[in-house]
């Protein structure tokens, strides 16, 4: 049976020895607003040494290597062959014109002692015009947009953009990374079930097909990993999933996964692993910056909404733990509060079942900053999805779900959810592919 026959989980990743990193790695956002500007500047303020690169594994962590009587622990970036901050070239594509430094300004993410030091960089970083339409993305409206007569028209015109932002800057490699907006909820359809209709769709302008998708088909068809950032369908359907493996590519997906999410994904393990029953969870948000706006519209916020709500059920697993998990109640809000800016606050209150029935709460606020959660998972799962490419892995990387609300995932599979066990896959699939052992934490120097 040819390759192209087999069953999504029966494509299994290739890998080798990661080649060698050489030349520049050039990162494309679409979005250059809150969270790709936060990311920019973040990057490029720790490249001049004025400041540390806080939240990312690639520069910060450290990864055990053998047994814990080896005392070996180098860092990450001094054991994996990572691009160096210092070869990243940056681009994007942005309905709205504003160059980096206007739409971090804009964005009130970063205060001016941040900003200014870099604001030259920045103000040289200015977005190409994007594939937008705002019937996906209702809130916004934009002039920085692109023409075209179908959707395959706009897609081959950012194939263009690619090769040319490659050629001008002298780039080795590429990676593109979702940073824009949550689009209005698509479910999957036939137009999305392989690349021959997928490409009929492009073609007689389907309303199934979202400029999302138009991104994930440039990027893949000219070989660049693709990571997407946003709740939307995007890169995560069957046509795209082939086309990634038929091309050799990595993707990964899907919404970063920053702030309450993140914490729900601590917790509920946690609940589960001590065998403690769950009654209801309701959790809410406020939000002012761009997202929550976007947000407001409710054909976004269920896009959104079916991202946030996955991740209980697939933790507790109710179906093998009915007396602790059934039918337990999951409520998600999130209200646009202008006055609140990227400074997002979460409340959760948690209603859990202990011993003999008895009833106890766990609430949480959490005032975080959404686009500083962000941007370090930006720079990673650039740095990551270019080392899987040269690593030789391609379709879905399931390693990189540490870094996604909604992790994807082969038809038929569920995807891991629990931190813990996405953290030691993720570690455990570096050591793999440097040649290292497996670490399992058995503890089994106690018998040799």
């Amino acid at each position: 049976m040819e390759k192209k026959d087999l069953p999504a989980s029966d494509n299994r990743m290739s890998a080798s020895a990661p080649a060698p990193v050489t030349g520049k790695l050039g990162v494309l956002t679409p979005g250059l607003g809150a969270v790709a500007t936060t990311f920019i500047a973040g990057v490029e303020s720790v490249r001049r040494g004025l400041s540390k690169p806080i939240g990312s594994l690639t520069q910060m962590a450290t990864i055990r290597l053998g047994k814990r009587t080896d005392n070996r622990a180098p860092l990450i970036k001094d054991f994996v062959p990572l691009a160096d901050l210092n070869d990243i070239v940056y681009g994007a594509w942005d309905p709205i014109p504003d160059d980096a430094y206007t739409a971090a300004k804009k964005a009130g993410v970063l205060e001016d002692r941040d900003l200014e030091p870099i604001a030259d960089f920045l103000k040289s970083i200015r977005p190409m015009p994007a594939v937008f339409d705002n019937a996906y993305v209702t809130r916004i409206h934009g002039s920085n947009v692109k023409q075209g007569k179908t959707k395959r028209d706009l897609a081959e015109q950012l194939r263009q953009d690619i090769r040319d932002f490659k050629a001008k800057n002298k780039l080795d490699r590429l990676v593109i990374v979702w940073c824009a907006s949550t689009e209005v909820f698509i479910r999957p359809g036939p137009q999305h079930a392989t690349i021959e209709q997928f490409e009929k769709a492009m073609e007689r302008n389907d309303d199934a097909i979202a400029p999302s998708m138009l991104y994930a088909y440039a990027a893949l068809m000219e070989g660049i990993p693709f990571a997407n950032g946003a709740p939307n369908l995007c890169v995560d359907t069957l046509a795209m999933q082939q086309l990634a493996l038929d091309r050799g590519v990595p993707i990964s997906g899907k919404d970063f996964k920053t702030g309450q999410t993140w914490l729900k994904t601590v917790i509920a393990p946690a609940l589960k692993a001590r065998m403690l029953g769950l009654a209801g969870w309701y959790s809410t948000n406020i939000l002012g910056n761009r997202d929550g706006e976007v947000l407001d519209d409710p054909a976004s916020f269920k896009t959104k909404e079916e991202s946030k709500l996955s991740v209980l059920h697939t933790i507790l697993q109710p179906e093998l733990y009915p007396d602790l998990y059934k039918d337990f109640c999951h409520v998600v809000r999130i209200n646009y509060y202008p006055p609140r800016g990227d400074n997002k606050e979460g409340w959760d209150n948690i209603d859990i079942v202990g011993w003999l029935n008895y009833p106890m709460q766990i609430k949480v606020n959490f005032l975080c900053r959404d686009s500083i959660l962000a941007a370090p998972i930006v720079l990673d799962l650039a740095l990551f999805s270019d080392f899987a490419q040269r690593a030789g892995m391609k379709g879905i990387q399931e390693w990189l779900s540490f870094y996604y609300k909604s992790p994807m995932a082969a038809p038929g599979l569920q995807p891991e959810h629990d931190l813990f066990i996405q953290q030691t896959k993720l570690k455990n699939t570096l050591r793999h592919l440097m040649g290292e052992d497996q670490i399992t934490h058995l503890g089994l120097e106690y018998y040799a």
